[in-house]
């Protein structure tokens, strides 16, 4: 594929990382660039206009989100090509990272328009560096799906993974997504919670899923907020060769009930026998 030469003569595209709480980690270069960008794309105008009134600043702002990103590519473009410098910013920490912006600074990686990063604040390295867990390797898994099925199909292949995983979630399905999460790697996988992070109400939760679950019910103040959810990884992960999971389940409900037919694939793959029943169930058309 024929690479694009940088349009020199054009304006810049700076992807900011704002605070995700506390306005004291806006970085002094973030400041700096907020001030003198021509226009600011942002997630929420309402939000990044909090944000420009504690800095004094006044600009012009351009609303990019999930529901009209591609739309304002010309757009943006067009700012660009003719000298303007842009900032583009979401409504808390670094832009991309589970938030709006990937199909803009692709279009404009590949039309030739420079993008540069300002580094700073991100959910996901905050959690990481105070949880008190494997951070040599992790693997981000961002929000899971809406529906409780989605979020197993989601979980079930990571039941195995040696790396530290990491999710993001929100108040509303905190508790019943540590419930799947119980189903799928077991009660007793050691994880870490982190919520609010860099705000008033900052808190961690160690221990295992269990145990977390537990403190969180307990008091129902602690699932308000929003959430950084690590997860140790499998220290003896199953050798298993890997297979269509659903194709054998079809295969042995045909003469299996959903609970045996668990039963006989968490014998071979090592994986949780309850959440493997709740698969069969759907698959089934029972759940």
């Amino acid at each position: 594929m024929m690479s694009h030469p940088t349009k020199t003569q054009s304006g810049v595209l700076y992807v900011v990382a704002t605070p995700i709480g506390n306005l004291a980690d806006l970085s002094e270069r973030a400041v700096s660039v907020l001030s003198e960008v021509d226009v600011i794309a942002c997630e929420d105008t309402r939000h990044t206009q909090k944000l420009l009134q504690h800095l004094g600043l006044r600009k012009v702002m351009l609303s990019v989100h999930d529901h009209n990103e591609r739309d304002r590519i010309d757009q943006i473009s067009e700012h660009l090509e003719s000298g303007r410098n842009m900032a583009l910013v979401s409504d808390a920490g670094t832009p991309l990272i589970s938030d709006p912006g990937f199909p803009l600074v692709q279009a404009l990686r590949v039309r030739g328009f420079t993008v540069t990063p300002v580094p700073g604040p991100s959910a996901l390295i905050t959690a990481l560096s105070a949880a008190g867990l494997p951070t040599d390797r992790f693997l981000f898994e961002g929000f899971l799906p809406h529906k409780a099925g989605g979020r197993r199909d989601r979980l079930s292949p990571l039941v195995n993974e040696t790396a530290t995983l990491v999710f993001y979630e929100s108040k509303h399905r905190i508790l019943e997504t540590l419930s799947l999460m119980m189903e799928a790697f077991g009660d007793e996988r050691p994880a870490c919670v982190a919520r609010e992070l860099t705000k008033t109400y900052e808190s961690f939760y160690h221990g295992t899923l269990a145990d977390i679950a537990v403190q969180l019910q307990q008091d129902a103040d602690q699932t308000k907020g929003e959430f950084v959810v690590m997860v140790a990884g499998n220290p003896d992960p199953a050798t298993a060769t890997s297979f269509d999971m659903d194709k054998l389940f079809r295969l042995l409900l045909v003469e299996l009930p959903p609970k045996k037919a668990a039963a006989v694939i968490a014998d071979l793959t090592g994986e949780n026998k309850k959440a493997l029943y709740q698969r069969a169930l759907e698959i089934q058309g029972k759940a």
